[in-house]
C-alpha cells in the first residue's frame, strides 16, 4: 500500500519505520525542517512501564488546587485557559474516578510493556547506539512521600514488576554521587527499567526507515486530509493533493485541527512541560542513569555525557512563554541532589514542549472511522514510552492484520463509550 504519515516525531517515525518493514511505499510530511523536533525534543527519556499512569487520577483536582498557592509545584495551571481547555478539564475531572483510572492506567501499563519489548527488539536487530543506561530509582524525601508512593507499589507487584524499597545507604551505594547534604527517607529501585535519549533514537530509526525506502519530506504543512473516494492529502502551498491508500495521523497536538472538519473530534489538550540539559561538569558528581523526585516529580536522567532534568505539568500555557516558576524548580531539584553535576555556567538548553494529552490518559491507535483515515495520536507524557508498540500495532491494523496486544481500550470507540 501507498500511505502518508503525518508528523516526524517518535510516533510517526516509529510507525514510518514498522510500515516500511511490512513492505508498504511510506511518505511522511512534517511541518518542521528536521524530524523530533517538537514533544521527541528534549524529554525526560525514562522507560519506566510500571509507572506509566493517566493523569486523570483521584486526588488530582485536589492537588491542581493547591498547586496554585505553592512556589514548587509539580503542576501548573496558566491564567488564559481558553474554552476548549475548561471543557477538556471537566472531562479529565470525570476520569479522575478510581475504577476509571484503574482501567486507563491498565490500558497504557500494557501498552507500555509491549513498547518496552519491541524497542529492545529494533535496538538490538538494527544495532541501534544512543546515550542510554539501565535502572531507575525513586527518591522519597519524607515518610509521607513513601507513604503516598504504598498504593502505586502494589500496582508494580500486581503488575509483575520487579522493584526493591531501599534504604538511604542502598540508594546511595546505587547512586553515589547524591548529594551528602540532602536528607531522605528512602527509594524505590527499579532494575530493569531505564533511560534513552528519544531524539537520537529517532534519527537512529528515521535512518533505518529510509534505507527500507521511506520518504520525508520535512518543511510540509498539511492543510486538509480527504478521505474518500481514496485518502488524499493537501500540502499547503501546492496545488495537488496527494493521493493514497491510507493516511496516518501523527501529527500530536495539530492532529485534532486536521481531523475536527472531518467530523472527527479528538478532546486534545497540550500539558507543557519542561527540561534543562546541560553538559556534565565532572563524572563522579553525576547520576549512574535516572532518578526520580517523587515530591516534586522531577526527573534527573543521565544522557551520555550530558544531565537532564525535566518536570512540570502545565495547562493553559503559551508554547512560547515559559514559566520561571517551573525552571526554578527543575535547578532546586538538580541542586539538591547532584549539585556539581552540570556545567550551568552557560550552554544550558531550555525546553518547553506540549504533550497532546487525552482527558483520561491512554492514546488513540486504529480506525478514525473514515475510510483511508488512521490515528496514532495523543500519548501525552508518555510517547517515548509507548512509542514502539503503538507503532506495531498501527502498522498491523493498517494492514488488517490483528495486532500482538490486545487493544481493547486503546481505540476511538473509548471516547464514544
Amino acid at each position: 500500500m501507498k500511505v502518508a504519515i503525518i508528523g516526524a516525531g517518535v510516533i510517526g517515525v516509529s510507525t514510518a519505520y514498522e510500515l516500511a518493514a511490512d513492505g508498504h511505499e511510506v511518505t511522511v510530511f512534517e511541518r518542521r525542517s528536521a524530524a523530533a523536533e517538537e514533544t521527541s525534543f528534549a524529554n525526560a527519556g525514562i522507560i519506566a512501564p510500571g509507572y506509566v499512569t493517566p493523569w486523570a487520577a483521584p486526588g488530582m483536582p485536589g492537588k491542581m488546587f493547591k498547586s496554585l498557592f505553592q512556589r514548587h509545584a509539580p503542576l501548573q495551571l496558566g491564567l488564559r485557559l481558553s474554552t476548549s481547555d475548561l471543557a477538556w478539564m471537566w472531562k479529565w475531572r470525570r476520569a479522575c474516578k478510581l475504577d476509571t483510572h484503574l482501567t486507563n492506567r491498565s490500558r497504557l501499563q500494557r501498552l507500555a510493556f509491549y513498547s518496552r519489548e519491541r524497542l529492545h527488539a529494533l535496538a538490538h536487530t538494527l544495532r541501534l547506539e544512543y546515550d542510554r543506561s539501565d535502572g531507575c530509582m525513586v527518591l522519597l524525601r519524607t515518610a509521607q512521600d513513601a507513604a503516598m508512593a504504598e498504593p502505586g507499589l502494589q500496582l508494580l507487584r500486581d503488575a509483575g514488576v520487579r522493584f526493591q524499597q531501599i534504604d538511604v545507604a542502598a540508594a546511595r551505594s546505587i547512586e553515589p554521587a547524591l548529594c551528602a547534604e540532602t536528607d531522605f527517607f528512602g527509594a524505590i529501585h527499579l532494575p530493569d527499567d531505564e533511560v534513552g535519549n528519544c531524539r537520537q533514537f529517532t534519527m537512529l530509526l528515521k535512518a533505518a526507515a529510509q534505507q527500507l525506502g521511506a520518504k520525508f519530506e520535512f518543511n510540509r504543512t498539511v492543510a486538509q486530509i480527504n478521505p474518500a473516494p481514496a485518502a488524499t492529502v493537501s500540502i499547503a502551498n501546492e496545488t495537488t493533493p496527494r493521493r493514497f491508500d491510507a493516511v496516518v495521523v501523527c501529527a500530536g497536538m495539530a492532529s485534532a485541527a486536521l481531523l475536527k472538519p472531518l467530523g472527527v473530534h479528538i478532546p486534545l489538550a497540550a500539558v507543557y512541560g519542561y527540561s534543562l540539559t546541560a553538559n556534565i561538569r565532572e563524572p563522579l558528581n553525576a547520576p549512574v542513569s535516572a532518578v526520580m523526585d517523587e515530591h516534586y516529580k522531577v526527573a534527573i536522567s543521565r544522557m551520555g555525557q550530558r544531565v537532564r532534568v525535566s518536570g512540570s505539568a502545565e495547562l493553559g500555557g503559551q508554547p512560547d512563554t515559559k514559566n520561571p516558576a517551573a525552571i526554578a524548580t527543575l535547578y532546586k531539584v538538580l541542586h539538591d541532589w547532584f549539585p556539581g553535576a552540570a556545567q550551568l555556567a552557560s550552554n544550558v538548553q531550555i525546553w518547553k514542549g506540549a504533550r497532546p494529552m487525552l482527558p483520561d490518559g491512554p492514546p488513540l491507535i486504529g480506525a478514525s472511522g473514515l475510510p483511508g483515515v488512521w490515528l496514532n495520536l495523543g500519548h501525552g507524557s508518555s510517547g517515548w514510552a509507548l512509542a514502539c508498540g503503538s507503532a506495531r500495532a498501527t502498522a498491523d491494523l493498517v494492514a488488517g492484520h490483528s495486532p500482538a496486544i490486545d487493544m481493547e481500550g486503546l481505540g476511538l470507540e473509548r471516547l464514544r463509550n
